[in-house]
């Protein structure tokens, strides 16, 4: 057998780095600053309800007499006296659905904010292109090859590069003050939870997808033995752009060992549900706390796909809104004081049927509703226009409209929260006008 050479191994195979969750694509990217200044940042978290939620029954319509008729056997009866099995009511109009009753304190003092009848306008029911066009942020655009979030982290580290010495000097004033959230510098600037890059993250900008903070490191354990072996493998390498990358990718495992990850505590009466959903978010709250330079996590939580069965104040649909809330609440929880420099965006790629289905369930629709809070979110408060559900009002005669645009909600969150700018260029083809803004932000 002829043997393998050195950098055929490290070109091809890429074990080490493609073993700590990064896409071979990462070895051929450079960073685009130089610098290690890492320390506290402005975060959003964003949270993917993959399969399209019922925003219907998230956040329910009880003043509307046309979401009862419809919804005869799956529909969250109106607020009681707290038995706990009817909606909270929020503003005598909607209300939370009664699994999510964690997040109503949220609500009540400011931390919250809801946004109805919003989400992606291109008319497809399909999961796989939805999805794709909602975290390429270029809704009916097959073609788009990156993710939006990267084009983000992209444009904010440019804008950070291309400032004079005298620039420089106020930006680095704005981020020891807190005021501004680039966390150019840091290898884990933008991470996911999970063992496969999302749509939204990938792109020329490095980033990392992360399983499991306590396995995080090369295959076949945490050897730091072995460790060594592949970083001077990688680091000696005479091709820069593997070189480049991997001194990152090394730095991004030492940062994680820092954090010791298996010595890791929630606050004292901090529960997170159990499951991928749970420690993903403890893991992020334990970046942030970290201070590693985290300025994009995203995360996903599935099964909304409640086509059979689906429930109304009690079942399947309730099962997963109580994993979504209590896991949410946990996190803000954990943070404490943290969350002022926070903001988590829940998000779905489509709603479901206004009138429930011959099983139970509903089936794929389009409008639905977004969830944001953290320190500067403008809570307490239901937004967005809302379009109403007689048959007349419904999109297609069938499903909610759509009243304010998903990249909206994401714009002014990254503008208004990270500073971002060049918004055009991180939604390509669309026009970003802050008077379209929901005021989802303080």
């Amino acid at each position: 057998m002829r043997p393998i050479n050195r950098r055929i191994f490290l070109k091809q195979g890429a074990v080490g780095l493609v073993a700590i969750g990064l896409p071979p694509a990462f070895l051929t990217r450079t960073l685009l600053a130089e610098t290690r200044s890492i320390g506290r940042q402005k975060t959003v978290v964003f949270i993917f309800q993959r399969g399209a939620v019922d925003g219907l029954n998230m956040v329910v319509p009880f003043e509307e007499k046309a979401y009862y008729r419809v919804r005869r056997s799956i529909a969250v009866p109106q607020p009681s006296r707290g038995d706990g099995a009817s909606a909270i009511d929020l503003d005598g109009f909607f209300g939370l659905h009664p699994s999510l009753r964690g997040l109503y304190d949220l609500y009540q003092e400011g931390g919250l904010a809801i946004l109805h009848a919003s989400g992606s306008p291109h008319p497809t029911r399909s999961h796989f292109d939805a999805q794709d066009f909602m975290e390429s942020g270029t809704p009916g655009v097959k073609s788009t090859r990156d993710g939006w979030m990267n084009r983000l982290m992209t444009e904010n580290a440019c804008s950070c590069e291309g400032r004079t010495l005298a620039d420089g000097a106020a930006h680095s004033a704005d981020h020891a003050s807190g005021q501004v959230g680039m966390a150019e510098s840091s290898p884990l600037r933008g991470v996911a939870m999970g063992a496969e890059m999302p749509r939204a993250l990938r792109g020329s900008y490095p980033t990392v997808a992360i399983a499991d903070l306590e396995r995080f490191g090369i295959a076949g354990g945490r050897s730091p033995e072995l460790e060594s072996v592949f970083e001077r493998m990688y680091r000696s390498e005479e091709d820069d752009l593997i070189a480049g990358a991997a001194s990152d990718s090394f730095e991004a495992i030492e940062l994680i060992r820092r954090t010791d990850p298996l010595q890791y505590r929630p606050r004292a009466g901090v529960d997170y549900p159990r499951g991928d959903f749970g420690r993903s978010l403890q893991q992020i709250a334990q970046l942030i706390k970290a201070d590693v330079g985290l300025e994009v996590a995203f995360t996903d939580i599935g099964g909304w796909d409640t086509h059979l069965a689906q429930g109304g104040a009690q079942g399947q649909l309730a099962n997963r809104l109580a994993e979504l809330g209590s896991g949410i609440r946990a996190f803000h929880d954990d943070l404490g004081d943290r969350i002022e420099d926070v903001v988590v965006v829940t998000m779905s790629e489509f709603g479901r049927t206004a009138a429930e289905n011959g099983s139970g369930g509903t089936d794929h629709g389009h409008g639905n509703c977004m969830l944001i809070l953290g320190g500067a979110t403008a809570g307490g408060r239901v937004l967005g226009s809302w379009p109403g559900l007689e048959r007349e009002q419904l999109y297609e005669g069938r499903d909610l409209a759509i009243t304010t645009d998903f990249r909206d909600v994401f714009a002014e969150v990254v503008s208004g929260h990270l500073g971002a700018e060049k918004l055009e260029r991180v939604f390509p083809g669309y026009r970003v006008d802050p008077s379209s803004f929901a005021g989802v932000l303080g």
